[in-house]
């Protein structure tokens, strides 16, 4: 029996939970079991492409200080889930913007946009809460 697209999109948030453990407990040779061999991951800001398991397993390595990732919400359908969550690297704090993009359960391409937090400007107050 085929899964249907909740089982399919459950799957793969629980791939994208078990990935974000993975860093937080600073294993990342798990994340081979999580990747596709040729995945590609994705940074438009600094305009680079990580391609294959051998650059991921590289950067991962050399790495200076790996995150905290403290997931905020998992949205998904089918083969896309898109995750926000706070980066911590012990200092700077980043709020981050995942989507992966999924072949066969796992992940073939991760696409990250991120940016430090900053204080709003006090024009804005009164029309916004802060949570």
């Amino acid at each position: 029996m085929e899964p249907t697209n909740v089982d399919e999109s459950k799957a793969n948030e629980n791939v994208v939970n078990r990935l974000i453990a993975c860093i937080n407990d600073r294993r990342v040779e798990i994340m081979d079991e999580l990747f596709h061999d040729d995945a590609v991951m994705h940074w438009p800001q600094s305009g680079e492409l990580v391609r294959g398991a051998e650059n991921r397993r590289g950067i991962y390595s050399a790495f200076p200080q790996l995150p905290t990732i403290t997931p905020r919400r998992l949205v998904s359908g089918g083969n896309l889930v898109v995750a926000e969550a706070s980066l911590d690297y012990g200092g700077p704090k980043y709020e981050t913007v995942f989507i992966f993009e999924f072949r066969d359960g796992r992940i073939a391409r991760e696409t990250a946009y991120w940016s430090e937090a900053f204080e709003p400007p006090a024009w804005r107050a009164q029309w916004v809460e802060k949570p």
